[in-house]
């Protein structure tokens, strides 16, 4: 029989993703076949399985916690959002339309509902332990009628709920208590303990506390867990951009913060670099010092192309490519550095036409179809800043619209210090990774570095490091009683 674990919480962002990835890495490392599973996510930053399919970033984190390859069965609805209150809908991995959250809460969430209960009934028949997500928080009374990732799914499962709250944003006993006092009785009754998170300091001194919330709420306290600071796992949203600032490095690396920024993810691998700075860029005085630009992935490319243009931001980075910096584009931000974008259905915005930078000699025309694959790139061989790049089987994978003139079976279009790509995650691959690094260290006459990180290695490193400190600070055996 499956036994069910929900982590819910007081508000979005108070580390939800983040326990359930500890707990699928604590329950993998204890022989259990677990799989994590969140019924909804709105995230622009997702992923695409080995079949093709659209799924969101964290639940991919979780699945390589528990020892798994990503399945769209973990995460059954998807919603990025494309403009002003509307988002591509998400189901199964494929794109079923955009709505307005209107639309979508008060006339179609239920039916994807059902798309949620097959997913389950399926991870179910093949796994033993399922670790659950919620989203937000379940006392959210305007959303809650049609809400189907919170208490609808718990119901569904009879799963056991433990409250989520960060106490790091301040405020954590009176969301902990005024979350239980909102939720009706039955869904009260299914929340079995309490987690605070992201604790500083002394322990000791929060004891009186947790007294007065256990004898407050008649909820244990299962764990008060520290602050953990270079988690290295991947975040569900661009709220935690904040926190990506990588300490002083000899390149600095802007990448530039779009308001349809998708896919940050694809930039960890070189935040982690010694000789890297990266920072997110807002304003155009911000590019002067930049070695390189990176144009990243965008959900909505002609508005934010229009912005880039009314920020300054485009006249800034034409003058930094001038002045000979690297300029980089991944998906959207590749498409933007071409010479002209095409939306003829008006897909994005209400221009039929928009020029682009025109820094690489590439067409891009919209269409309703999306791409959505798994790549490997057997050979690249390209020059870059006065350096011949050269690498093999670059793993990675393609979320877009549109199809782009002047590509053939090239996964790089470059021109001097300019280079684009479609594919997610190229950075991730650590020859390639160095290489480009080297060549803007080159480019400043800075000498190579040769030791090469092996990424993925460092990310199973930093799963049992999670998991090692959970572990540490959370009551497993009152959370196995409350699993049975």
């Amino acid at each position: 029989m499956t036994k069910y674990l929900m982590f819910q919480g007081t508000s979005s962002h108070v580390g939800k993703s983040i326990l359930t990835t500890a707990l699928c890495r604590i329950f993998f490392r204890e022989g259990r076949r677990v799989a994590p599973f969140k019924a909804q996510n709105m995230a622009l930053n997702s992923f695409v399985t080995a079949d093709g399919l659209e799924m969101g970033r964290a639940q991919v984190a979780q699945a390589e916690a528990a020892g798994l390859a990503p399945r769209v069965e973990m995460n059954p609805v998807l919603l990025k959002p494309t403009g002003n209150q509307t988002s591509q809908v998400i189901i199964n991995g494929k794109p079923v339309g955009v709505m307005s959250a209107a639309e979508y809460h008060q006339g179609y969430s239920l039916k994807a509902f059902d798309a949620v209960k097959a997913a389950l009934e399926k991870l179910s028949a093949e796994f033993d332990t399922i670790v659950i997500e919620g989203a937000g928080s379940p006392a959210e009374v305007n959303l809650k009628d049609n809400d189907i990732v919170n208490m609808r799914v718990a119901k569904h499962l009879n799963a056991p709920v433990i409250l989520v709250a960060d106490i790091d944003r301040g405020g954590c006993l009176a969301s902990i208590v005024g979350t239980l006092e909102l939720l009706d009785d039955d869904e009260r009754e299914l929340v079995k303990g309490l987690i605070i998170n992201k604790f500083r300091g002394d322990v000791n001194l929060f004891l009186p506390a947790v007294e007065f919330l256990e004898r407050k709420t008649q909820k244990p306290v299962l764990g008060i867990i520290p602050h953990i600071d270079k988690l290295g796992i991947d975040d569900e949203d661009s709220v935690s951009l904040d926190d990506k600032i990588s300490s002083d490095g000899e390149i600095s690396i802007a990448v530039i913060r779009l308001g349809k920024l998708s896919n940050f993810t694809d930039f960890d691998s070189l935040a982690g670099e010694s000789d890297v700075r990266l920072f997110y860029a807002v304003n155009p005085d911000e590019l002067d010092a930049a070695d390189v630009i990176i144009l990243p992935g965008s959900k909505n490319t002609s508005e934010d192309l229009i912005y880039l243009r009314e920020s300054g931001l485009v006249k800034k980075i034409l003058q930094r490519h001038v002045d000979g910096a690297a300029i980089v584009g991944i998906c959207g931000g590749f498409q933007m550095l071409g010479r002209k974008i095409f939306d003829p259905l008006k897909t994005e915005s209400n221009h039929a036409e928009l020029d682009g930078l025109k820094l690489l000699p590439i067409e891009t025309t919209f269409n309703p179809e999306k791409f959505t694959r798994q790549v490997t790139v057997p050979e690249i061989n390209f020059e870059f800043l006065g350096s011949q790049i050269t690498s093999e089987n670059l793993d990675g994978y393609e979320i877009h619209s549109g199809e782009t003139t002047n590509l053939g079976d090239k996964k790089i279009i470059s021109a001097g210090n300019v280079f684009g790509t479609y594919v997610h995650g190229i950075f991730d691959n650590d020859d390639f990774r160095r290489k480009f690094l080297n060549a803007v260290r080159r480019k400043k006459n800075l000498p190579p570095l040769e030791k090469i990180r092996n990424f993925r290695a460092e990310k199973q490193k930093n799963y049992e490091r999670l998991a090692r400190i959970v572990r540490e600070n959370l009551n497993m055996e009152l959370l196995e009683k409350i699993m049975t």
